[in-house]
């Protein structure tokens, strides 16, 4: 909005808690020789005297005369030569941004020195009537402020009488409260089921069942500044500025700018985005190298696992064992202690699963049809459970630490305690778990597997019908949903290929899958992403290898923005979440297959992968071209030891050697091998 020349003083509107609600307008006065209106038909001026005060909110208080400030005549209505961008909204948005982070005499001066306000007083006095409370003013304003009865007049009026009869309520006026409901509320006819949900509000036993049954905090709480955001949307944005626009428009520009960035991996901070250039992550930074190779298993290591706080990884392999490692936090690879914690022994069979407890306490292992819970402190076996009849392909903790569930190939999934008695156990499911996953959010479990089925005879002409049978007559595979506080099946999506891991995205809203080519098909391989509320692929992954093995996938990076799974080629392959672009092909295991990826959850520049070839690999960003010291680190255990306390010393892996980038390298153990260079 423009304003008319003058010396005097500008008026000010002030945020709400350091919140602006809303914010500008414009007059019809012509700037520069166009014409800007806003549908107001006085002009504004700034009057010959104090600015408005608002009762110090914000802690501002306002009201003192400023020196004349000259105002500025540039020719043209856009910000540069050329630029799209008109000036005056631009400088209005600097205006607010300058209140907003409290700068009052400098937006005022900008206002002065520009001759653009940033709202008209009209809009001023809207919103300080719905801060205050009155009503009337406030339904009264919204038509002049532009909002049309095909804009949501009468949506915006459910709104204020919605907050003038739950403040009534809150008041203990019930009869005034049964007046607006009757009256304002019931004819507007925006929403039959609130209006009910409304009126039951009128058996709240005092405030706070009222406040807690209308999801609602008070007059005296943010209500009313939530008001105002829900208004805004029915008000022209050219009349009222939505709160912190120039705020949002730089949020859009991270997130289209991280979008750009493949090997975005940085958290969010403004060390890593800067206004002065535009965000790209260094490639070079990127978790593609193996900063070490931990050794101590006999066999094949079929999947792995971080502990919550990121400094221990548990293995799982078929020569029986379990080990936890101890993964040191430092951050230079050359000096970071890795060794094994412990070794779990005493399982009957090959181990497949590991899953931590919340607290990293616990942990559970699976050995075909047993499992057995570990107190990692210790490394002692505190229970072995046997319930399932076939072998038991999944375990996951529950969410607030107060139990776990088990899935296997017998079609049954047991919810467990804490202390490994056994709560309930689901009714026969129809498919033999292969995997499972619980939601963060703890409202639904995903289980993936195979759905055995048979063709019966056909009868009088009509088509055969499925009917489950033994797992050798035929099968299908599904991805099935269920609802974890009643168990109920949500949905069900018949899949081809067999799935062999199910992950879920921290927001609770994807699953990962991995999906094996099938044979004499032309079913390929694939990982996907399944969006668990449409049960539609977002996206496929593609390139890896897998057609006889499980192989497990995981999500990884910085708000999981990478896709990571092994291969039977025995490479470790890593997509870009969002686009499905493959980024890194990484080499380094030996022959067989990369059995699992595990990202880890504390450090985004860190994940590990196990493989047929016995051993596991950390990766990490490749040391910098300046470092003239490459490291190897390598954690092996003997496999005759038993259990002991770290203090010990028995059990750690064999020292680190260091050997100079001029020199052949024989002596070392195994180098920090750039997996780049080879590619």
């Amino acid at each position: 909005m423009r304003l008319p020349k003058t010396e005097e003083d500008t008026t000010l509107s002030v945020s709400f808690d350091s919140v602006v609600e809303a914010g500008p307008s414009s007059s019809p006065l012509k700037h520069n020789g166009v014409s800007k209106t806003n549908g107001f038909s006085s002009p504004y001026s700034n009057g010959n005297g104090k600015a408005r005060i608002l009762d110090g909110l914000d802690g501002y208080s306002l009201d003192k005369s400023r020196s004349s400030i000259a105002r500025v005549s540039l020719p043209g209505t856009t910000l540069y030569e050329g630029s799209y961008v008109d000036r005056e909204e631009f400088v209005r948005l600097v205006i607010q941004s300058l209140r907003d982070v409290g700068y009052i005499e400098s937006a005022a001066t900008l206002e002065a020195e520009s001759g653009y306000s940033m709202e008209s007083p009209e809009v001023s006095d809207f919103r300080q009537c719905v801060l205050d409370g009155a009503w009337t003013q406030a339904e009264a304003a919204l038509e002049r402020l532009g909002v049309a009865e095909d804009g949501g007049l009468r949506e915006a009026r459910f709104f204020i009488s919605r907050q003038k009869y739950l403040e009534l309520l809150e008041a203990g006026k019930t009869s005034a409260a049964l007046q607006v409901l009757r009256y304002e509320l019931a004819p507007l006819k925006v929403d039959t089921e609130q209006l009910h949900s409304l009126s039951g509000l009128l058996m709240c036993a005092d405030v706070v069942d009222l406040q807690h049954q209308a999801a609602w905090d008070g007059a005296a709480g943010t209500s009313r500044r939530q008001l105002l955001v829900n208004l805004q949307r029915y008000i022209p944005s050219s009349v009222m500025i939505p709160q912190r626009r120039f705020a949002t428009l730089l949020d859009q520009a991270k997130v289209y700018q991280q979008s750009r960035c493949l090997y975005h991996n940085s958290p969010n901070s403004a060390r890593t985005f800067s206004l002065y250039a535009d965000h790209l992550c260094d490639e070079n930074a990127f978790p593609k190298a193996t900063s070490a190779i931990l050794e101590g298993h006999t066999d094949e290591v079929w999947n792995l696992a971080w502990s919550h706080d990121g400094r221990y990884l548990a293995s799982a392999s078929s020569d029986k064992i379990a080990i936890i490692w101890r993964i040191g936090t430092g951050g230079d690879p050359t000096t970071r202690d890795i060794h094994s914690h412990c070794i779990l022994r005493d399982h009957p069979y090959a181990v497949g699963c590991v899953a931590w407890s919340p607290d990293d306490s616990i942990l559970l292992t699976a050995s075909e049809n047993h499992i057995q819970m570990w107190n990692v402190a210790t490394g002692l076996c505190l229970h072995h459970l046997e319930v399932h009849t076939d072998v038991v392909t999944a375990l996951v903790w529950l969410p607030d630490g107060s139990g776990f569930i088990s899935g296997g190939l017998d079609k049954r999934i047991v919810f467990w305690d804490a202390d490994g008695k056994q709560r309930d156990t689901w009714s026969r499911t129809p498919i033999r778990v292969t995997d499972m996953a619980i939601t963060p959010d703890f409202a639904r479990l995903v289980a993936v597997g195979m759905y055995d089925q048979v063709v019966s005879p056909p009868e009088d002409g009509q088509p055969a019908a499925p009917a489950e049978v033994n797992p050798h007559s035929g099968s299908s595979t599904r991805l099935i949903i269920y609802q974890l506080s009643n168990k109920q099946e949500q949905a069900s999506v018949q899949m081809d290929g067999e799935l062999t891991s199910v992950k879920v995205s921290d927001d609770s809203q994807y699953a990962l899958i991995n999906r094996a080519s099938k044979a004499n098909a032309s079913t390929s391989c694939e990982v996907q992403l399944w969006d668990l509320n449409t049960h539609k692929i977002v996206r496929k992954y593609q390139g890896h290898k897998q057609s006889q093995h499980v192989i497990r996938s995981c999500f990884g990076g910085v708000d999981g923005s990478f896709i990571a799974s092994g291969s039977e080629d025995g490479n470790v392959y890593i997509w870009h979440r969002n686009t499905g672009e493959l980024l890194e092909t990484l080499y380094g295991h030996g022959e067989g297959s990369v059995n699992a990826v595990s990202w880890n959850p504390t450090n985004e520049r860190m994940f590990a992968s196990c493989s047929d070839d016995k051993t596991i690999r950390i990766w990490e960003a490749p040391p910098p071209p300046q470092q003239h010291l490459a490291t190897s680190l390598s954690a092996s255990v003997e496999m005759g030891a038993e259990y002991e306390p770290e203090s010990s010393g028995k059990g750690k892996g064999k020292g680190r050697e260091r050997w100079s980038g001029d020199g052949d390298g024989a002596d070392s153990i195994h180098d920090y091998h750039d997996v780049s260079s080879s590619m």
